[in-house]
């Protein structure tokens, strides 16, 4: 393999994995947050739901109303990956 085709790959093979992930992503409904203490995957409401249209959800209750969560996407799991330990912070002042 050429050195100039080497480089072109490593160069353009990440690009196309990255961009087919949001892909499956976005059709699965996924919302994808990475920084450098975690990566999150968690479920988002499907626009094509019955019971709720896209909303996630319907305000139940009277006085004191609160919003009930639909199963499109209360119901599946979310996905943690811890990467660094976030640095403790201090209760007060430093002073």
């Amino acid at each position: 393999m050429r050195p100039r085709t080497a480089v072109l790959l490593a160069a353009v093979v990440p690009a196309l994995v990255g961009t087919a992930a949001v892909a499956v992503l976005k059709a699965g409904h996924w919302r994808l947050h990475a920084d450098r203490h975690l990566i999150e995957v968690t479920p988002r409401p499907r626009r094509s739901c019955p019971g709720c249209r896209g909303a996630g959800g319907w305000w139940v209750g009277g006085a004191n109303p609160e919003m009930e969560a639909c199963s499109c996407w209360s119901d599946r799991r979310e996905l943690r990956i811890r990467l660094l330990p976030v640095p403790a912070r201090p209760d007060g002042p430093p002073f």
